[in-house]
């Protein structure tokens, strides 16, 4: 389903389209530079996210916050982690707090874009198009004192099997995650290829659609191999719904952020900022800290900094975080 903005009023349908298409020729009209980001949004500064609203009435300071957490595993797990904090931060702010349980990337997005999600966090790839197509805005990543904590991407087969290599994957049934996967997409288009494996002409993609999906599909026996993050499997190995010691991994690149947490840009700016000081004076409880690989804390980030290399490998890959690639990973 596509996006719509929202009109502003509308005492019609008819109208409502009216008003609705007045409102974005003149964002449009306003805005002195946009980039990559979606019509509704405007990037006046060029740090790569959109802007808040500026006029009377524009911005939020919403009653209740909702909060999520990528869905690259089970959600209903997650919520249980991030209960200690999602209390703390209700808490923080003086504000009901909500775990929002999403099911996929574009849901996520689609949830910010349309108002519903305040704050929460998105997968690395995804990333890009949550700021581009929703307006979300990154802030933190998880980490320790001494910076945040990123991943590798992974490509594992099982224990038995016979190939060592990427190169002895030709031919194989390889499982990508999804298309706007940064880890299990974007990352293998780029890289493999100099490791003499080219996706699409050496193997047909199969999607999977999760990591968690990819990984148990290579253990029984549905995919040869899969490219997935390192640290989903490290957490599902942790939680026991795997054992490392099924698998091999046969290629590991270099390190990436881990998934961003990201507000709406449309949060009233003091509120914004409020909210980001509770995140960062938050430390891990221990069944955090076991579930994030050792991490205690939110750590500063910055889209136009750290998702450079994200960007870079999308750029490689002939990848783009626009609208109409978005669409396309709906398909």
């Amino acid at each position: 389903m596509r996006f719509r903005p929202r009109a502003l009023c509308a005492t019609s349908p008819i109208l409502g389209l009216a008003l609705g298409l007045a409102a974005t020729a003149q964002a449009q009209d306003s805005c002195a530079h946009r980039g990559d980001l979606d019509t509704p949004y405007c990037d006046a500064n060029k740090d790569l996210v959109a802007d808040a609203p500026t006029g009377a009435g524009k911005t939020k300071t919403p009653g209740t916050i909702v909060f999520t957490f990528t869905p690259v595993e089970d959600p209903a797990v997650y919520e249980k982690i991030f209960r200690n904090f999602t209390e703390h931060l209700s808490s923080c702010m003086s504000r009901r707090v909500v775990f929002f349980q999403v099911q996929s990337n574009a849901a996520e997005i689609e949830a910010m874009r349309a108002g519903r999600l305040h704050v929460g966090s998105f997968s690395t790839g995804p990333t890009s198009f949550a700021v581009n197509i929703a307006g979300a805005v990154p802030f933190a990543v998880r980490g320790t004192e001494k910076g945040f904590m990123g991943y590798n991407v992974i490509t594992i087969v099982k224990k038995d099997s016979p190939f060592q290599k990427l190169s002895d994957l030709k031919g194989k049934r390889v499982a990508h995650v999804a298309p706007s996967s940064n880890s299990g997409h974007m990352v293998p288009l780029a890289l493999f290829p100099k490791e003499g494996l080219t996706p699409e002409q050496d193997y047909k993609l199969i999607f999977s659609g999760k990591h968690d999906q990819s990984i148990l599909g290579v253990m029984n026996g549905d995919y040869d191999a899969a490219a997935v993050a390192s640290d989903v499997f490290h957490r599902m190995a942790q939680r026991g719904a795997i054992k490392e010691d099924n698998f091999r991994v046969i290629y590991q690149s270099s390190k990436f952020p881990n998934s961003a947490f990201a507000h709406a840009h449309d949060l009233e700016p003091a509120f914004a900022e409020q909210m980001k000081k509770c995140f960062f004076d938050y430390r891990f409880t221990p069944e955090m800290k076991q579930a994030f690989d050792g991490a205690d804390r939110f750590v500063p980030a910055s889209y136009l900094k750290d998702w450079a290399v994200v960007r870079d490998v999308a750029a490689a890959s002939g990848e783009k975080f626009n609208r109409a690639a978005y669409e396309r990973t709906k398909k």
